[in-house]
Order: structure tokens, then C-alpha cells, then sequence
């Protein structure tokens, strides 16, 4: 592809971060005295911002929210965070495309501080020239996964969009993309579906990281 800057989105994409997540939205909604044994349920909290899934699938109010959010972090930072696991095939991807000479950057809703030791730990921060993820997880300044991509941008002096693509498995991604003028990519190994992105717009969709690569070495 033509484009020199491509901006991954985390969970869903870059790693396989569901278990972790599910795990701690479990312990947070038992905190909340609702008992949720079926993990996969869980599965939409994954990618979007956690304010408006709690809202979206159990109506909290804000109070609610951040009761259901103190313990969500309480599990998240101590153990769900690394409960995760790369996507076969994802680094010697971004290594290909570090060498093809594309700049890589992280563009997630994740808070940015759980972002930067996701890609620590798991050995990905040699192939990023920035980690950016949001400022909090409700009603901040980089609220929105829009206002994660421009943050990035702006931090890495970046303004032309047509030299810029997002990936990521999520609706969320698509429309952040398409709010700031720049393309995207929408991947299916992750936890959206073909629906889904297609109807958000992507502009591409890829089955596999294999077809991703490809694409992007194009």
C-alpha cells in the first residue's frame, strides 16, 4: 500500500487481550452482584471505550460506573493484563513491514500508560514509533478512538491523512478513521465481524494477519 504510517489498534489486533479483559469486567461486575460465568458474553467489552459498553449491556449509571470501574482496574493492572497473548504471525508481520520501511504506530482506546506495558512485556515496543492510547476511561479529553488517532498524529507531527491508514477489528476504529479523513483497514481474526466493519465503512477488510500483511506490503 501507498501509505507510509500505519496505526494498529490493541486489543483485537495487534494482541489477543480478551481473556484478561473478560476476566476483569467478571470481577467487576461480581463487585456489582452479577454474576456472569460465561466469559464469551463478555467478549463486546473488548476494543470500545468501557464507559459506554458498561452503560450499553447494563444500563449503569455513573456512580455505577465507576464502582464497576475501580474494580475492573483493581483485577486488570494486577493480573488481567497479562493474561493476553500474541496473534500468530503479528510480529514477523510488523518486523516485515518495520523493514519495507513503514513507521508503526498504536493508536488504542486502552489508557496509554496499560498500553505501553502491553507492548513491553510482549516484546512489541522495538516496532513502534509511538504508543498512544486514551488519557482515562470517561469523559476526557481522548475519549473517543477519533480522539486517540488525532493525539497520535498530533504527537508524531503527522497531517496528511492520505499517508496514513488505521487497522483495527472494530466499528470503533472505522469511524475514528473516517472522522479524521484517513483510510482503514478492518481485520476479522479479532473480535468483530465482517457486518459490522463493512457497515461501518472500512476500506478494506482482511481475514488473517498473513492477509494483512500482504495488503499492506503491496
Amino acid at each position: 500500500m501507498e501509505q507510509g504510517h500505519i496505526f494498529f489498534d490493541m486489543d483485537g489486533t495487534l494482541m489477543d487481550t480478551g481473556l484478561g479483559i473478560t476476566k476483569a469486567v467478571q470481577y467487576s461486575l461480581k463487585r456489582m452482584n452479577i454474576i456472569e460465568n460465561d466469559l464469551d458474553k463478555l467478549k463486546p467489552f473488548i476494543g470500545p471505550p468501557l464507559h459506554e459498553t458498561y452503560t450499553k449491556l447494563y444500563n449503569f449509571s455513573t456512580e455505577e460506573y465507576y464502582t464497576a470501574l475501580e474494580a475492573f482496574h483493581e483485577y486488570y493492572r494486577k493480573k488481567g493484563i497479562f493474561e493476553a497473548r500474541h496473534f500468530p504471525h503479528m510480529q514477523e508481520t510488523l518486523a516485515a513491514l518495520k523493514e519495507a520501511g513503514k513507521k508503526l504506530y498504536v493508536a488504542t482506546s486502552k489508557p496509554e500508560p496499560e498500553a505501553r506495558i502491553v507492548t513491553d512485556k510482549f516484546g512489541l515496543d522495538r516496532y513502534f514509533e509511538y504508543v498512544g492510547g486514551s488519557d482515562g476511561d470517561y469523559n476526557t479529553q481522548r475519549a473517543t478512538k477519533a480522539d486517540v488517532i488525532r493525539y497520535v498524529c498530533e504527537e508524531n507531527n503527522l497531517s496528511d491523512m492520505e499517508d496514513i491508514i488505521m487497522v483495527g477489528d472494530k466499528s470503533h476504529d472505522v469511524f475514528g478513521a473516517r472522522e479524521v479523513g484517513m483510510k482503514s483497514i478492518g481485520v476479522l481474526y479479532g473480535y468483530g465481524d465482517y457486518d459490522e466493519l463493512s457497515k461501518a465503512g472500512a476500506d478494506y477488510i482482511c481475514d488473517t494477519v498473513l492477509d494483512l500483511k500482504k495488503l499492506l506490503l503491496e
